[in-house]
């Protein structure tokens, strides 16, 4: 005879499975469709399983009712693919982005070292990637930059206000943590402040050395890295899982890391970049954050007192700060 336990975790085992294969098939799907290879329908069908996958994952992931939102989720992607006018795809393809992105930060787990950030990172990258062929599925008519940014207050509204439950409200930031907060707000900020500088002024000495370095990283490179997910959102993903190991305080330098993802989830957005270039940009962006990371994590250790290799190894052994496994409930 099963006991209790034993059933509830075949049924957790099983109900993982079944959503690693539909997800996996709608991503097969969208892949199809981009070749093109298969009827029409393949990609949209994708997008309809990734919008449903995704937000029955992170229903269950923060503690709510994943067959409901699921559910919802199913029918207004199916709406906007197949029976809605361009506005209603166009919203459901944000929506999707931002789903993916907060998914993606949110199914990450704390780790002791720097390796495990990097697997970390890399899994978040692979969930928004997902996001982002879903977000081409629907075929929305678009404005690059509306999009984007609708994209991204919505993942960041989202992830805060999941944040502040899990990192104990802004009362518990402590000195560092509130300095964490304050940094990344004003890298978003400049983040954004680069982007418009490019978009509204093309003739200054500042815009203009801008864009020579992109035209260079593109010619010589192929790509150029995207700037939130390189300057902020990897970064802050490395460096918050590293520090959720030690303090609950680490989801909020998590929170930043949806600047990286909700990034990946748009990059094939913009019907100007090739395919190539979207992918090498993300990989690049990716690169750079984790070196970034990796800088954070060490200064981290270094103004705690763990100088030296046996002191860090010391400290990595002694981050035991308890979480759920990744298919378990945060809250």
């Amino acid at each position: 005879m099963f006991s209790a336990v034993d059933r509830s975790k075949a049924r957790r085992a099983a109900a993982v499975t079944l959503w690693l294969l539909v997800t996996a098939a709608a991503a097969a799907a969208m892949v199809a469709a981009m070749v093109p290879v298969g009827p029409d329908w393949l990609g949209a069908a994708g997008s309809v399983g990734v919008a449903t996958t995704f937000t029955w994952g992170l229903a269950s992931r923060t503690g709510g009712r994943p067959i409901v939102f699921g559910a919802l989720a199913c029918a207004m992607a199916a709406s906007a693919a197949w029976v809605g006018p361009d506005q209603l795809r166009t919203g459901g393809a944000v929506l999707i982005a931002a789903v993916s992105a907060v998914f993606a930060v949110m199914v990450t787990v704390p780790t002791k070292g720097f390796l495990g950030a990097v697997r970390e990172c890399v899994i978040a990258l692979v969930i928004s990637a997902i996001g982002a062929l879903a977000v081409v599925g629907l075929e929305p008519t678009i404005r690059v930059a509306r999009f984007e940014y609708g994209a991204a207050g919505l993942a960041l509204v989202g992830i805060f206000i999941l944040v502040s439950r899990l990192g104990a409200g802004l009362h518990g930031l402590g000195r560092r943590g509130l300095i964490i907060v304050i940094v990344g707000a004003a890298v978003l900020a400049v983040g954004l402040l680069y982007a418009e500088l490019l978009r509204t002024y093309s003739t200054t000495m500042v815009v203009d050395t801008l864009l020579s370095w992109v035209s260079w990283s593109r010619e010589e490179l192929g790509a150029f890295p995207r700037p939130m997910a390189a300057a902020l959102g990897f970064p802050a993903l490395a460096y918050g899982v590293h520090m959720r190991a030690r303090r609950r305080q680490g989801w909020w330098v998590c929170a930043f890391g949806v600047a990286g993802t909700v990034s990946v989830a748009t990059v094939l957005a913009n019907p100007s970049t090739a395919l190539q270039e979207a992918g090498l940009s993300v990989v690049y962006g990716l690169v750079v954050g984790l070196v970034i990371g990796f800088l954070l994590i060490r200064l981290d250790l270094a103004l705690t007192g763990s100088r030296g290799k046996r002191s860090r190894e010391a400290e990595r052994d002694a981050a035991v700060r308890p979480e759920p496994a990744r298919t378990a409930p945060l809250l």
